[in-house]
């Protein structure tokens, strides 16, 4: 009797290659790429597989598969104050006001040591493609703990709002996180945003129970539209994402702060301890940044400085700055001089 033949391949697109794969489910896929099912989140046809299902999803002919998982581009000690003056973000508190991403570092050690120098609980963090040529090359969770630190998954690359949905939504399948970072931009060179396809995102991504902290616009009208269709925080820019100019608008950025139920976190453009410090004293809830202390010459002692700036600009905020004056005012008294 003659035996059966042995099964086709089948002819799949995984990640934009072209690729050749026994029969079975994406979860065989996954594992025959030396890749982890629970540490990964596959997109097939334009569609999430939750992962609970990948054991039992069959692959068929022509599928096209995208596989994804997070990557940056300890925690701590925190100084416990004599008061509490920890934040809340959709309903999650939090003691430092200092946010930082991962991305532009050397390696992810570097990155891990910046980190817990920061004092940072929350960490931005890219959705990007599995290098399923590499697959067992070091990824971010193995050496910044998603248990300890709070990843805020971001559409960092965005050009639009579908592609920025898409992205969150693999995501959450990803790693269960609802609150995430969103940034649509408008065009390459500034990499300023475009708030139409902002509001837009917001919008769907708020309605599909995201919990969306936006980068947007230093312009106040714009940060209430942000607010009334879902934004659980407001993020506006205080220079060009990587210019290190500083808060260039601080009028626009107090006035955000003024008008804003949400916190507000100035996102991108701090170059260095002063101007999160100023970002500080004009009110927000915290400050995001990456380039500034990736790109110092020692990382880790910048991160170190900016969690100190951070501190010390909300305590000035919070002591209340004298008034400004015109003319000089004597610390001392001029009467009964010798």
């Amino acid at each position: 009797m003659a035996s059966s033949p042995h099964p086709q391949t089948l002819s799949l697109t995984v990640n934009g290659e072209q690729r050749r794969a026994d029969p079975g489910t994406i979860a065989d896929l996954v594992r025959s790429l030396d890749l982890e099912p629970t540490k990964v989140a596959v997109e097939r046809n334009g569609e999430i597989v939750p992962r609970s299902t990948l054991g039992n999803v069959m692959l068929a002919d022509g599928d096209v598969l995208e596989i994804v998982h997070f990557v940056g581009g300890g925690q701590g000690a925190i100084d416990v104050a004599t008061d509490d003056d920890s934040w809340e973000v959709a309903g999650r508190r939090f003691t430092s006001r200092l946010i930082v991403g991962t991305g532009k570092y050397k390696d992810f050690a570097q990155n891990a040591a910046a980190v817990a120098a920061s004092g940072a609980e929350i960490v931005t963090v890219a959705v990007r493609r599995v290098n399923i040529s590499d697959p067992k090359a070091p990824m971010l969770t193995d050496f910044i703990d998603p248990k300890k630190i709070t990843y805020l998954p971001n559409t960092a690359g965005c050009f639009d709002a579908d592609s920025a949905i898409r992205t969150l939504r693999l995501a959450r399948e990803a790693g269960g996180w609802d609150l995430v970072k969103l940034e649509v931009l408008g065009e390459a060179k500034t990499l300023y945003p475009d708030m139409r396809e902002t509001l837009k995102a917001t919008e769907v991504l708020a309605k599909e129970g995201f919990l969306p902290m936006v980068y947007c616009a230093d312009d106040p009208i714009a940060a209430k539209q942000l607010e009334e269709v879902g934004a659980v925080a407001i993020m506006p820019l205080g220079a060009p994402i990587g210019s290190g100019l500083g808060i260039q608008n601080r009028v626009m950025i107090r006035l955000i702060v003024e008008g804003a139920s949400v916190p507000v976190l100035v996102d991108a453009g701090v170059g260095t301890a002063s101007d999160a410090a100023v970002a500080m004293e004009l009110g927000c809830h915290g400050v995001l940044m990456n380039t500034a202390i990736a790109e110092a010459k020692d990382p880790v002692r910048m991160a170190r400085a900016m969690k100190l700036a951070v501190e010390a600009g909300r305590e000035a905020y919070r002591s209340g700055r004298m008034a400004t004056r015109k003319y000089a005012d004597p610390s001392s008294p001029l009467a009964g001089l010798i």
